[in-house]
């Protein structure tokens, strides 16, 4: 009997390849692979602003290639080593992949503004920005490469010889960078010198950057603490008998002048307030265009005019200048924080509440910042102002920023994929938001002319505008000397009950007419102040919205 031998089926000899290559060479594969595969914003801006045009053009696109290759070669060979190759390139391909599809898709720059918005976004934030979208790029430009890497077989050197070689390797890239540079010189310091913001597109070098900037910017903040302002502040005498004060600020977010139906927009998207005639500005300027620049700056004194962002975080808000003056302030919050304007004062979240009549799992409505508020201000007794600080038109999810009985304008873009939309659907959706706004803005206002305990003021004012398709761009952040009008005209309205106006002296005739003057986020700290008769060195008269029409 004859036993046959059963041949076994073997693997292709190719699956079983394991390259070997040094620390170096990976480090050049993966920049080059970042220069032309993550780099395509970049690229594009580029030919917008005509530098590679021509045969001028070519030769200046590779000098610019040369040079960003080789200084992402510097830096990775720089910081790897054969340890730490295989993880730490493992995470910049993949947030690097990200990083290039959210900036081609939106059209953001990762400068220290984003990537501040980025480190303080919390899950639901982050959440609304994941889609299916996102996982061909993800899996294309991040896992692939990296499960390519894993399978690479680091060369293993004495580290003297590993250390020479890396010395050299990096010097190279460095003459190699400066040559490449030297080669279009003036070119492209034309080019970077009229788009600085590009910059901010080169990745990965543009998120590192900015992470090292926001990381050592965070440290010294801590170390210098926050420097008192307004210590001397005090509230002007009234007459006896009268009634305590309360102010309601309200912070928009993300709506923008152009589509504010009190400004003239085509179609009516604030009906009820239109309804009650509240007085409205219609040119106001943003401080920034994100709520993490815009809202420390429009809460200081020292605003855009004058704008240090390390000043700004470092001193004190306007809250504070008023509990100084013997105002009791608190903070409600359905976003992320009050940025550090309320740090040490009276607050309170809704962003993670879960009273069924306002919530849901996507979040709450505006509205639950509204529960209770009444009760909360008669245990406090004298003059008060109270932030309300709105969820509002966030995006990219436009279409969870409204109830059903508002989804008025219609078709809506009904995904967080913005690009999966037309503009018409993206619009609808986002005007509808507004109309949240608008109900929500009425209801507070209606809730504080029924409280007869206090005359009662309200003022809205957006934190930055937001962009829905215009030039590619789409929600905000752009950096402020390149953002469009869209990012950084916002509405501003205010409301005055009879006796709030009669016991400040209002002239509200004269306040509409200062309403058509341009205005900005600098009057807000000056004008709540004076608008509650504080005085301290602080204010300045002359950035008081109320001062043409109303005592001193």
């Amino acid at each position: 009997m004859s036993i046959v031998a059963r041949s076994v089926p073997r693997w292709p000899a190719w699956i079983g390849y394991r390259p070997q290559a040094s620390v170096e060479t990976v480090a050049l594969l993966a920049s080059l692979f970042f220069a032309g595969c993550a780099n395509a914003a970049f690229w594009r801006a580029a030919a917008a602003a005509g530098a590679l045009d021509g045969a001028r053009g070519l030769w200046v696109g590779a000098c610019i290639g040369l040079a960003v290759v080789a200084i992402n070669f510097a830096l990775l060979a720089s910081v790897l080593n054969r340890w730490t190759l295989k993880p730490l390139l493992t995470v910049l391909l993949l947030v690097t992949a990200a990083a290039a599809h959210f900036m081609s898709q939106y059209g953001v720059y990762l400068d220290t503004g984003m990537i501040r918005n980025v480190l303080q976004s919390d899950g639901r934030e982050s959440g609304e920005l994941l889609s299916l979208g996102l996982l061909p790029p993800l899996l294309a430009f991040g896992v692939l490469p990296a499960l390519l890497l894993w399978r690479v077989r680091v060369v293993e050197r004495p580290w003297t010889q590993a250390l020479w070689r890396r010395l050299v390797a990096v010097a190279a890239a460095l003459v190699l960078a400066m040559l490449a540079l030297l080669g279009a010189f003036q070119d492209i310091s034309a080019l970077m010198r009229n788009h600085k913001e590009m910059r901010h597109l080169v990745t990965p070098a543009n998120y590192l950057v900015s992470l090292t900037r926001v990381a050592f910017d965070d440290s010294a903040s801590k170390v210098r603490g926050r420097a008192p302002i307004g210590t001397d502040a005090r509230i002007a005498a009234r007459p006896a008998g009268g009634k305590p004060r309360l102010l309601v600020i309200v912070v928009g977010e993300t709506v923008r002048a152009q589509n504010w139906g009190l400004n003239g927009y085509a179609r009516q998207t604030t009906p009820e307030l239109a309804r009650i005639g509240p007085v409205n500005f219609t040119d106001v300027v943003a401080c920034g265009s994100s709520t993490e620049v815009s809202v420390p700056c429009m809460f200081s004194p020292f605003g855009r005019r004058n704008y240090d962002k390390g000043r700004i975080q470092g001193s004190e808000s306007l809250l504070n200048v008023l509990e100084y003056a013997g105002i009791h302030t608190l903070w409600r919050d359905n976003q992320t924080g009050c940025k550090n304007v309320c740090k040490g004062l009276a607050f309170e979240s809704f962003e993670h509440d879960s009273d069924p009549a306002y919530c849901n799992a996507e979040g709450c409505s505006d509205l639950v910042m509204l529960r209770g508020l009444r009760e909360r201000l008669a245990a406090q007794p004298g003059d008060a102002v109270v932030v309300l600080h709105q969820l509002g038109n966030h995006g990219p999810s436009y279409f969870r920023r409204y109830p059903a009985q508002l989804r008025r304008f219609v078709p809506t873009c009904d995904t967080n994929e913005l690009g999966r939309c037309s503009r018409e659907q993206i619009v609808n959706a986002y005007d509808n938001a507004i109309l949240a706004t608008d109900a929500f803005l009425a209801r507070s206002i209606r809730a504080l002319a029924e409280d007869g305990s206090r005359d009662s003021a309200l003022i809205y004012v957006s934190d930055h505008g937001e962009s829905l398709g215009e030039n590619g761009l789409y929600l905000h952040g752009v950096p402020y000397a390149i953002a469009p009008q869209t990012q950084t005209r916002v509405p501003m309205t205010m409301w005055f009950s009879p006796g709030f106006a009669a016991s400040r002296g209002l002239d509200l005739r004269c306040l509409r007419r200062e309403a058509l003057r341009p205005a900005s986020h600098d009057n807000l700290f000056h004008s709540v102040l004076g608008l509650m008769q504080v005085r301290t060195s602080v204010y300045a008269r002359e950035l008081d919205l109320f001062a043409p029409c109303a005592p001193a």
